[in-house]
């Protein structure tokens, strides 16, 4: 009877004709983020009578599809949709307002070339735009897209114009800029639980009027506390806005607040719950995502099943943690290359529109002296040869740019060791230089003993400053032709070339010392490191980098079950891929 009766009630709503179309679809609009199950009630009804709409209304129906489309992750419809309404709307406002959606989908999608040239092409457009709220909406997405390309200062500095932009009485917009200008923060690293800029969009999005961007605030602030080593608070503050998140069916903002659930369960000890929340993630996502909480995810999972002793699944979440780690690492190094790219090829264009100034200039000073026309070509001649020179310089400097990005590629942002694709890339090809004359090798896995415990009790400053003292420590016992990088958190790994048994353990043994002896300071506070060492020799193992690895990581977790702060190799018991 209830289905019945909601069919009639649909079909009622199919039949009965929206009187004032324009004043319907405005209203519509406004209850995009703020009642989003009564907005899709209205576009439904909408899409059912599209053909009683003038071709005025039915593009800004179009541009409500579009938005849908893009809330709900479609991107291949709603680009569509917005290259139509672009292309042939002939409507300044909608093409504007389509343009700047375009361009927060594009580089959500990870197409960073094409977003920061369309960037730069509504940054030249902005000045044009006369409607407020269109206004307020490109300098936004001009955030967004900027602060993926790291450039942080620019990416606050367009949120705080689209503030300043917001049509007065328009809470909406208000709340957006302040939201997007939380997010240039928190993107930047520059975000804390009792940043005022926080409180400030708290205040700007209640969660009476806007449900869907209090709850990406609350999301991050959640994200904050669970980083912060304030776990419970992220989980009272997480339950609150539970409900809120399964309403509203925001996909990012769930997946955000799964991680931190799962982040802080796991400071709290309790693993199983942990475990649900980080597979509720993994469950979420498809095949070949990069995304940060993904990688997360299989971080808890791997800390989880590692703290229980299962080895293989520990190491199998390991893996993919690490992959992911690299790939986002990647991912960021790819924005930055695509903006320098877009940078220098804006500059080139404006190089030869000056360039063809400087010609037309010439030709017509040519023209009206005829009596100077040797003078005016040497001239030109002069010209022509500083813009090559200047064209050489640019390419120079690109060339320049791109070799000190493939360098940084190889080394870990923290440590200015090799990260963990280099390192065993390089592993791999000496291992099998050594196989060839015969030569012995050992392979050390180095894991901090408690270090999470040491971020979640100082803080993530103490933490990296641990690892950048470990990796000093272990640096004085190397020698030139060792390798030494970050496998992942805070584990390393180390290929002692032409090293004994005999000497492979020494040499871990006077590390592992090094490390225990070395007290960590900063602001006033000293921590005491111990590291436990896993080993694995070529005279056992053989030359193949995996297995070495594998037994290597069966020694350490060895280690780890001894009692930690010790050097193991050969650990018996222990599978060995």
């Amino acid at each position: 009877m209830g289905l019945a009766s909601g069919l009639c009630w649909q079909v009622v709503l199919a039949s009965t004709p929206i009187v004032d179309p324009d004043a319907f679809l405005k209203q519509t609009a406004q209850l995009q983020l703020t009642d989003h199950p009564r907005f899709l009630e209205r576009l439904a009804q909408l899409n059912q009578q599209a053909s009683r709409l003038t071709p005025n209304q039915w593009w800004h129906l179009q541009q409500l599809n579009a938005w849908q489309a893009m809330y709900e992750g479609d991107y291949a419809k709603s680009e569509a949709l917005f290259q139509d309404i672009i292309q042939h709307s002939g409507d300044p406002a909608l093409v504007d307002h389509a343009s700047a959606l375009l361009l927060g989908q594009l580089g959500l999608t990870r197409r960073y070339p094409e977003a920061f040239e369309l960037a730069n092409r509504l940054t030249a457009r902005l000045p044009k735009v006369t409607d407020a709220k269109n206004r307020s909406l490109l300098l936004v997405y001009l955030s967004s897209t900027l602060g993926l390309a790291g450039q942080t200062d620019l990416a606050v500095h367009y949120a705080r114009m689209a503030m300043a932009a917001a049509p007065a009485g328009e809470k909406q917009d208000s709340c957006s800029s302040a939201a997007f200008l939380v997010s240039a923060l928190y993107n930047g690293h520059r975000l804390k639980p009792d940043t005022p800029e926080l409180q400030q969009a708290f205040d700007a999005c209640p969660a009476a009027s806007e449900p869907v961007y209090n709850m990406v605030l609350m999301s991050t602030l959640a994200d904050l506390y669970a980083n912060g080593g304030q776990p419970r608070k992220a989980l009272a503050l997480l339950d609150r806005i539970e409900p809120s998140l399964d309403t509203n069916g925001y996909v990012p903002a769930k997946l955000s607040a799964l991680v931190s659930r799962a982040q802080a369960l796991a400071a709290l000890g309790d693993d199983d719950a942990a475990k649900r929340a980080a597979l509720a993630v993994v469950a979420r996502n498809k095949s070949g995502d990069i995304d940060a909480w993904l990688k997360d995810a299989y971080e808890v999972l791997y800390r989880i099943e590692k703290k229980q002793g299962h080895a293989a699944t520990a190491l199998d979440y390991h893996e993919k943690f690490a992959a992911l780690d690299k790939a986002y690492l990647d991912d960021i190094h790819a924005r930055a290359l695509a903006y320098e790219a877009v940078q220098q090829h804006v500059l080139a264009q404006k190089l030869d529109t000056e360039r063809l100034s400087e010609q037309n200039a010439a030709l017509r000073a040519r023209q009206k002296l005829d009596a100077k026309t040797a003078e005016a070509n040497r001239l030109y001649l002069v010209l022509l040869l500083m813009a090559l020179g200047l064209a050489a310089l640019l390419m120079l400097r690109l060339k320049h740019s791109q070799l000190r990005f493939k360098r940084l590629s190889h080394l870990d942002g923290l440590t200015a060791i090799y990260n963990r694709q280099h390192f065993m890339g390089e592993a791999g090809r000496m291992l099998h230089q050594l196989e060839k004359r015969k030569g012995a090798a050992c392979v050390a896995i180095i894991d901090l003993d408690h270090f999470k415990s040491i971020n979640d009790t100082y803080g993530h400053a103490m933490g990296d400053e641990v690892l950048c003292r470990v990796v000093g420590a272990c640096k004085e016992h190397l020698r030139a032709v060792d390798l030494f990088g970050r496998l992942g958190g805070e584990e390393f790994g180390i290929l002692l070339v032409d090293c004994s048994r005999g000497q492979g353990t020494a040499i871990a043994e006077r590390i592992r010392s090094t490390i225990e002896a070395t007290a960590v300071e900063l602001d006033g506070v000293v921590v005491a490191v111990s590291t436990s060492i896993g080993l694995a020799f070529t005279d056992v193992a053989g030359h193949d980098l995996r297995r070495l690895c594998t037994e290597a990581d069966a020694a350490l977790y060895g280690a780890k079950r001894g009692g930690r702060n010790r050097v193991m190799a050969g650990v018996e018991g222990l599978s060995v891929a």
